[in-house]
């Protein structure tokens, strides 16, 4: 059915705004500006920081509607329009022109937004330019023209004019040349390098235009092609830095081997020389990596990547020189030995030195027991026992993986074994604290929801979760950003997700190494873009971070009520529910099932040919067509795929009574492949299948999306996210 792939909203017209509610903001509004000329902007010192009112404004009712549909805002707004906190008028305002305007009634809009500029100052440029549009949508031609000059003349310096300047490129090109000129990471300037490209490939300002796209046009469809061109018609012409920005480039689209060739020409540093290295051994051209990761050792020997790039070389070459290589990294990177030794007991292995590999397993459960190697050891071992019959063995070694590991990603594994271990000997306290402690120390984790249905939760099990209808409650209102300027900040807490991004693209300096709090707000502002597959991707890879200051500021992000949400968005809600209620599906296990098959990006396609959030295969699609009557579908269109997904999910679960597990696993490998395991046997409960599934992708799969579930169950349903919540709570011990 799937897959194998690596991935503005607008306004609704608000419902009518009486006569007497606009006459009312209008009079306000004349109240709290002296004066109808929308270009004062009054002195800094006359209003209060933005920053310091927005710190106090935590409860603005305007920004606990800003994320609502215009007609179910209208009255919130129009309140605050009439009240006294400044900010929160301003931002009223603003909101409700927007949706006048939206609702094709800009001549409405403009008593709203004349004299803005000056009391909502971090969004002074945005303000003319929603005045500009209510001014044309009035018929005031004129007028329009003469505020777009002014807007022109007084923000000349703020990206905010971007988008202006790319409509008036349309019939002015020195527009567009300033646009290129001024504001070059702009989308709006990516587009005007496209659109020049297009139309004359080889004109003469080609590289400057092509170097536009590979810098900041990394989310267009067309960046790929860019880059090549880059690569194969200009290489001559570009410098080391360049050739580091194609690489960058190459490196994010996953073209790992032209990003190699392209990091090999930049300028040397411990990443640029990693990715150079690696890039070549992902590419099958082993001699060149080996090359390069030896220059990585020479150059920079101390380096972070200089012991990764030590580790991956080790794979490239014999078994007797992989593992001196890998001695180099135990007596030279202490933080990274207990991998090392792990790799080098796995190719004793392979050299048939039993004895020695297991002398050296004990030298990192001696030596390095808080290491993540000792963890997979100890779980190992305790597996083994566990597969034998010996369940005290067992427990006793995944009890030490809870004692010595407690925040490894394997203790969430441990942890749910010791518990259904513990309970099959009759140790209930043991089981029920190790349950606990999986939901506490890890609630992202999928042994988290096996953790909850074995303490008897209602987030249902295998054989029940298809029938659960949770409830639904979505974040209502965002906070702030940890980066970006003051009319970032205002931009992303109203709502207005494509103006922030745009905005943000210029902010973004940064790019290629962001600070954690950088990266995060490049994540949302994706997701927010409706870039889902970077979005996610940028937020949950936080969690990668290796340097220990940025670790600390992780943890820290963590605890914001919208980091894992940007991990588990919830894009498409809609065409979830409605279909999931048509086929009788948990909605949230659909959107686990979308998430993990296409990071909800509706026009991605597979290796294998899988189109759209929910990879549906062409020919699969044929055959529901004629199973299910009907007459045509898209599967680039978002509802015909969810239809269509949907469609098949629900006959995947027919053919096995409604149990999930295999009904899922079948929606990944086949239900001939799935039908050939339960035939088999040879386990012993669903779990044990979810663990002998044969094939790596799939068992994968399975607790990708069953574990994505429970997340969007912890975080989405108000009633299990509090339960969670009161277990951290009495588990002190908890890092988040």
């Amino acid at each position: 059915m799937v897959k194998r792939f690596k991935a503005n909203l607008p306004l609704v017209a608000i419902a009518g705004v009486s006569a007497l509610s606009l006459g009312m903001g209008a009079a306000l509004i004349n109240t709290v500006s002296s004066s109808g000329d929308s270009s004062v902007v009054l002195e800094e010192s006359l209003l209060p920081g933005l920053r310091h009112l927005t710190a106090h404004n935590a409860d603005d009712p305007v920004l606990g509607v800003a994320l609502q549909l215009a007609e179910q805002r209208q009255e919130a707004l129009m309140a605050a329009v009439e009240g006294r906190e400044p900010l929160s008028r301003s931002r009223a305002r603003y909101l409700l022109a927007l949706d006048l305007i939206n609702s094709d009634r800009g001549g409405q809009a403009i008593p709203l937004l004349e004299g803005l500029e000056g009391e909502y100052r971090a969004m002074a440029p945005y303000v003319a330019l929603a005045l500009a549009q209510a001014q044309r949508a009035a018929g005031q031609a004129n007028a329009a023209q003469q505020t777009q000059q002014r807007i022109l003349n007084d923000y000349g310096d703020d990206g905010a004019i971007a988008p202006l300047l790319f409509d008036l490129g349309q019939q002015n090109p020195a527009y567009w040349d300033q646009l290129v000129q001024q504001f070059p990471t702009h989308p709006k300037a990516v587009e005007v390098a496209h659109q020049r490209l297009t139309a004359d490939p080889h004109r003469a300002d080609a590289l400057p235009m092509l170097m536009i796209m590979a810098r900041a046009g990394l989310h267009h469809p067309n960046a790929g092609a860019a880059l090549l061109r880059l690569k194969t018609e200009f290489g001559s012409q570009l410098s080391p830095e360049d050739w580091q920005t194609v690489g960058f480039g190459f490196w994010r689209i996953d073209s790992y081997g032209d990003a190699a060739t392209a990091y090999a020409q930049a300028p040397p540093s411990p990443r640029n020389l990693y990715r150079a290295a690696r890039g070549y051994q992902v590419s099958g051209k082993r001699d060149r990596a080996i090359a390069l990761y030896n220059q990585l050792d020479q150059q920079f020997p101390d380096a972070p990547e200089t012991a990764t790039g030590l580790l991956r070389l080790a794979q490239s070459v014999p078994d007797q020189a992989a593992l001196g290589v890998l001695d180099q990294v135990v007596n030279r990177f202490p933080n990274r030995a207990g991998e090392a030794l792990l790799e080098r007991a796995k190719v004793l292995d392979k050299l048939n030195s039993s004895e020695s590999a297991q002398g050296t397993r004990e030298l990192i459960l001696k030596d390095y027991k808080d290491s993540d190697a000792a963890a997979e050891i100890r779980l190992k071992n305790a597996r083994n026992a566990a597969e034998q019959g010996d369940l005290t063995m067992a427990l006793s070694w995944g009890g030490d993986v809870l004692k010595h590991n407690p925040d490894s990603d394997l203790a969430a594994d441990a942890g749910y074994w010791v518990g259904k271990w513990g309970s099959q000997l009759g140790q209930g306290d043991v089981a029920q604290n190790a349950l606990e402690s999986v939901i506490a120390r890890h609630p992202e984790s999928y042994y988290a929801w096996r953790a909850a249905v074995a303490l008897g939760w209602n987030v249902g099990d295998f054989k029940t979760v298809r029938s659960q209808v949770p409830a639904v409650a979505p974040l209502a209102q965002r906070e702030p950003l940890p980066a970006g300027s003051d009319t970032l900040q205002e931009l992303y807490l109203l709502g207005q997700d494509q103006r922030a991004w745009e905005r943000w693209q210029i902010e973004y300096t940064n790019y290629q190494d962001p600070t954690p709090e950088e990266q995060f707000t490049d994540g949302m502002m994706r997701l927010g873009a409706n870039d889902n597959i970077n979005g996610i991707y940028q937020v949950s890879s936080l969690s990668l971070a290796d340097d220990p200051a940025d670790q600390k500021v992780v943890r820290d992000l963590k605890q914001r009520s919208d980091f894992w949400h940007g991990v588990y968005p919830l894009p498409y809600a809609d065409l979830i529910t409605t279909w999931s209620a048509q086929r009788q599906l948990n909605p949230l296990l659909v959107a686990a099932l979308m998430r993990q098959e296409s990071r909800f990006e509706a026009k991605i396609r597979s290796g294998v040919g899988a189109a759209g959030l929910m990879q549906v295969m062409p020919a699969t699609a044929e055959w529901i067509k004629g199973q299910a009557g009907l007459e045509s579908y898209d599967l680039n269109n978002p509802e015909d795929n969810v239809k269509l997904g949907t469609w098949y999910l629900d006959y995947t679960h027919a053919e096995y009574d409604n149990h999930s597990l295999f009904a899922v696993a079948s929606y990944n490998a086949g239900p001939g492949a799935v039908a050939s395991w339960i035939k088999r046997g040879g386990y012993v409960d669903a779990d044990d299948f979810a663990e002998k599934i044969p094939y790596p992708e799939t068992k994968g799969y399975v607790q990708s999306v069953f574990g994505g579930y429970w997340n969007y169950l912890r975080l989405y349903d108000p009633a299990i996210a509090a339960q969670v919540e009161t277990l951290k709570k009495l588990h002190r011990g908890f890092k988040g």
